[in-house]
Order: C-alpha cells, then sequence, then structure tokens
C-alpha cells in the first residue's frame, strides 16, 4: 500500500510563498508520474502541476510562472514552490502519484492552503 503524505500548508498572505511537500512511502523511481491537484470550497478537484519520470513538466495556466514542481528521488519526495500567492489559490492542495504498469493511481490526504488578501 502506497502511502502519500502532504505538509507545508498554512496561511499566508498575498504575494507570499509556501512550499508543500509530499512524502512517499516507497522509491518515487517507480511512479510514472507525480502531480499536485488542488479543490477549493465547491469546486472540482484540478490539477496543479505534474512531473514525469524524466523530469518533463506542465503546469496549469493560472500558476505558470509563479509555481515549481520538483523531485528528490534520494528523498522520495515531490515539492511544490509556490510563489506571488493569490487569495484564489486558496484551496486544498492534493498530491498524487500514479503507475503505469499495472495501472494505479495514489492520493494523499491534501494540505490546506489560505492567502489571506
Amino acid at each position: 500500500q502506497v502511502q502519500l503524505v502532504e505538509s507545508g500548508g498554512g496561511l499566508v498572505q498575498a504575494g507570499g510563498s509556501l512550499r508543500l511537500a509530499c512524502a512517499a512511502s516507497r522509491s518515487i523511481f517507480t511512479f510514472h508520474t507525480l502531480a499536485w491537484y488542488r479543490q477549493a470550497p465547491g469546486k472540482r478537484r484540478d490539477l496543479v502541476a505534474v512531473v514525469g519520470s524524466g523530469g518533463g513538466t506542465h503546469y496549469a495556466d493560472s500558476v505558470k510562472g509563479r509555481f515549481t514542481i520538483s523531485r528528490d528521488n534520494a528523498k522520495n519526495t515531490v515539492y511544490l514552490q509556490m510563489n506571488s500567492l493569490k487569495p484564489e489559490d486558496t484551496a486544498v492542495y492534493y498530491c498524487n502519484a500514479d503507475t503505469a504498469f499495472p495501472r494505479a493511481e495514489y492520493w494523499g490526504k491534501g494540505t490546506l492552503v489560505t492567502v489571506s488578501s
């Protein structure tokens, strides 16, 4: 059973920064992609950023230039550096990992980020 544990959420003022971390219970080399999603109250869960096994990244348009996803293979951890935070970034942020063969997907329990104006 794979466990993903997020940390680093909290309350920050607009314009501030936070770094989220997601620690995996096994080597992240085994995952095809690692990603961060977020869900604001009353809204659907949306992709924020994803990093592939080869290091390629993709970001939602709303966070491009402000957020950076990275992975530390030695620590089995994926990070989300969030800069220039806006109130609309307020959400629960979830870590996600998937494998291609066999096809499987894993989620963390989420960490709350609140950005005050």
